[in-house]
């Protein structure tokens, strides 16, 4: 366990445990949230990435199955973002940016993020329609990318382009986006391996807390649990951490 996690073990991993339940009760990794419990207590920047995408795969792939088994997986709406995020997101794991260029795309994600649950984003749409190829393929470019460089799975972007677009149901969107968030989390874990010669694994202790979170989340909101109380303190959390990077970057 990393000095900066040692005297605090137990209140980061409850924290983390309620951040991978909220997200993976939804389909998503929880990227974004570990990313803002680690800002907020200042996990050095080198080690931020490839530990939340390491959470990112357990939490996602526990997410992904549970909600394949309830029969809300559409491979042709994950596959058009895919083939094109997966090599976007091996590249972007190879680019080392500023650390302060880091907090500020972490904060514009961060802000997409606390849209998307207090929902801005999250509409059933009242029509499903074709997906568009072209379209689709240029936000897996996009998205995918930036996962790699900052170490999300990009679950927190997918989900409001799937639903603006009314391209798939909200369950529909919370199953793609699971195995969406798992191959560009692989892909960018691969990247930042080859660009840096290791993966630092030294907070990796704290992941049985996620792995909690993770299965009774994705469990619960397999089976339409209502988890907007827990949410509530989970957008005080990104308010919190967004701000943070606002003003101290």
């Amino acid at each position: 366990m990393i000095d900066v996690l040692q005297e605090q073990y137990f209140f980061i991993g409850i924290i983390l445990m309620i951040v991978s339940f909220c997200y993976s009760s939804v389909g998503h990794g929880g990227a974004s949230g570990y990313l803002v419990i680690f800002v907020l207590f200042s996990v050095p920047v080198m080690m931020i990435r490839p530990t939340a995408l390491l959470m990112n795969i357990v939490v996602s792939g526990i997410s992904f199955f549970l909600f394949a088994r309830g029969h809300h997986f559409k491979w042709k709406l994950f596959l058009p973002f895919a083939l094109t995020s997966i090599p976007a997101a091996f590249l972007g794991g190879l680019i080392t940016i500023n650390p302060r260029l880091y907090k500020i795309i972490l904060a514009i994600f961060i802000l997409f993020a606390i849209l998307r649950m207090v929902g801005v984003f999250g509409k059933e749409p009242e029509k499903i329609k074709s997906i568009n190829l072209p379209l689709a393929n240029g936000i897996g470019i996009v998205i995918g990318l930036c996962s790699g460089m900052i170490g999300i799975g990009g679950g927190i972007i997918l989900s409001p382009a799937i639903l603006l677009c009314k391209w798939g149901t909200v369950k529909q969107t919370a199953a793609v986006s699971a195995l969406f968030i798992l191959v560009n989390s692989i892909a960018g874990l691969i990247g930042t391996l080859v660009a840096t010669g290791r993966i630092d694994s030294s907070g990796m202790d704290i992941i049985p807390f996620v792995l909690v979170g993770a299965i009774l989340g994705a469990y619960y909101g397999s089976q339409r649990f209502p988890n907007y109380k827990l949410q509530y303190m989970l957008r005080f959390v990104l308010v919190l951490a967004f701000f943070k990077l606002i003003i101290y970057p």
